[in-house]
């Protein structure tokens, strides 16, 4: 049985917000630094990209891990665990004297934010009851998600050219000392199951092994291209493995992902389609990033400035989907937010050559934003209607995976579409060419992700749960509450 307890609500709001802000930050802002890291370290080449590579590969592969974890260990304590040790590990990074040890700190920093991330999200489900506050709590959270991602670029750029690359790690420190600070003032210490807790360990091996070898197979397809020997090896093999996991999830008696739960129409909705829509985002940002300094000659610090007034959009559009959410349902804000989004990505794949700022990026990325501001905390709220307080990581660590996955495979695989088109030509007009083709196709991802949410989410929320649901044993297949 789960013993629960609230806390303080606005304490577990502003911690759980630090958190995923600090973990958004780090997607973005190590990217800018790349080639101060080179030359200070004296990276080759192809190992400079695993900078990258190995943050999206341990944080997508533990993610389903790391949610099942804190159902059955307690939340706030896999939360302060995985915070202490991204601090610790963001420190190691920054002081860092040869490639492998950025490279190791960095594993070590994705594997901390798979423990952060999914417990975050679990503390805000089983603090805010369904409903008008849990559309706010989220509401509060996705601004904050988002405006780390976008802020990244902007914080990495300003980093690495006035203060040096190591900044963009040690930056991490006071805002996980914040973060830590708050978990004694109110995060609640309740919600961690009684007697000797049951983790699926086959599932977990086999979660981990596929989903780290379908990241790593996409992730290096940047090198040696999707029909090499070794990239079909590496996603054929990362296909066994997920066969495997379902298969043994459908029989084990404490599944790290109850199958039963992929059942209910919001939570398989809102998967597929943060999957489409996080498949278009990503690789839109990294197009748009691509544009402004290979094709209009920003300055890294520039380009990350040009980044605000996205940040800025998908606020504002937070704050009106809470709004659209609390009096309506997560479809009422998820279908118009995509749609929004895919028009602003459809202006975007008209840059041309000859453009400019104000002309080619402010506008475009004022809609995205606002569209993908209406997306973020309704697509949570969906995933967690209905959802037992027991399973409130399951289903947390289940979204953060789409998540990972989709915008992982779909920056690989839009950036082999665009390469395709640019060719040898490295011209402003052959960069923007296929920069437009990737801006174009994710666009039309999130038009998909459109047309999932008005098919398969269901038109009206149930009934808003009470904020202490019965208690649900973790071994057993209950049905969400």
């Amino acid at each position: 049985m789960y013993r629960n307890s609230r806390g303080r609500p606005g304490v577990v709001l502003a911690a759980a917000a630090t958190a995923q802000f600090v973990v958004a930050l780090d997607m973005a802002v190590v990217n800018v630094a790349l080639p101060a890291v080179r030359a200070s370290l004296g990276f080759a080449p192809a190992g400079l990209a695993w900078v990258v590579h190995v943050y999206a590969l341990t944080f997508g592969g533990f993610l389903l891990l790391g949610g099942r974890a804190c159902d059955l260990f307690g939340r706030r304590r896999l939360f302060a665990a995985g915070l202490a040790a991204f601090g610790l590990f963001s420190l190691a990074g920054g002081l860092a004297q040869a490639p492998w040890q950025l490279v190791a700190a960095r594993a070590g920093q994705g594997l901390a934010a798979a423990a952060v991330a999914p417990a975050a999200l679990a503390l805000l489900t089983t603090t805010f009851p369904e409903g008008r506050e849990r559309v706010r709590a989220l509401g509060v959270w996705s601004a904050v998600n988002a405006a780390g991602g976008a802020l990244g670029v902007l914080a990495g750029g300003l980093l690495t050219e006035y203060a040096g690359w190591r900044w963009v790690m040690l930056v991490n420190l006071p805002i996980v000392a914040g973060a830590l600070a708050l978990v004694p003032a109110g995060v609640p210490a309740g919600a961690r199951a009684a007697g000797r807790p049951r983790l699926d360990l086959p599932g977990a091996v086999l979660a981990t092994a596929g989903t780290g070898l379908l990241v790593l197979g996409v992730a290096r397809t940047d090198t040696r291209g999707w029909t090499s020997a070794a990239t079909l090896a590496t996603l054929g093999a990362a296909a066994v493995l997920l066969v495997a996991f379902v298969v043994t999830e459908s029989r084990v008696p404490a599944p790290l992902v109850r199958l039963g739960l992929l059942r209910s129409r919001w939570v398989a909705g809102a998967n597929v389609f943060v999957f489409l829509a996080a498949a278009g985002q990503f690789a839109a940002f990294y197009f748009v990033s691509l544009h402004m300094q290979g094709v209009l000659g920003m300055g890294a610090a520039a380009t990350g400035a040009a980044f605000v007034p996205f940040s800025a959009g998908v606020v504002a559009g937070s704050v009106a989907a809470t709004r659209i959410t609390a009096a309506r349902s997560p479809r009422a804000s998820l279908v118009p937010g995509a749609l929004l989004a895919a028009a602003g990505l459809g202006w975007f794949a008209l840059m041309g050559p000859g453009g400019g700022f104000l002309t080619d990026v402010l506008g475009p990325s004022v809609v995205t934003s606002l569209g993908l501001g209406l997306c973020l905390a309704p697509v949570a709220a969906a995933a967690t209607t209905g959802v037992a307080r027991g399973e409130a990581g399951m289903a947390a660590g289940l979204l953060n995976s789409s998540r990972q996955l989709g915008g992982c495979l779909g920056l690989a695989a839009l950036a082999t579409l665009a390469a395709g088109r640019t060719g040898s030509g490295t011209g402003p007009s052959d960069l923007a060419s296929g920069y437009a083709l990737g801006l174009a196709v994710a666009a039309g991802l999130l038009l998909a992700a459109a047309v999932v949410a008005l098919a398969v989410l269901p038109r009206h929320r149930p009934a808003a749960s009470p904020a202490a649901p019965a208690p649900v044993k973790p071994h057993l297949e209950g049905t969400p509450s």
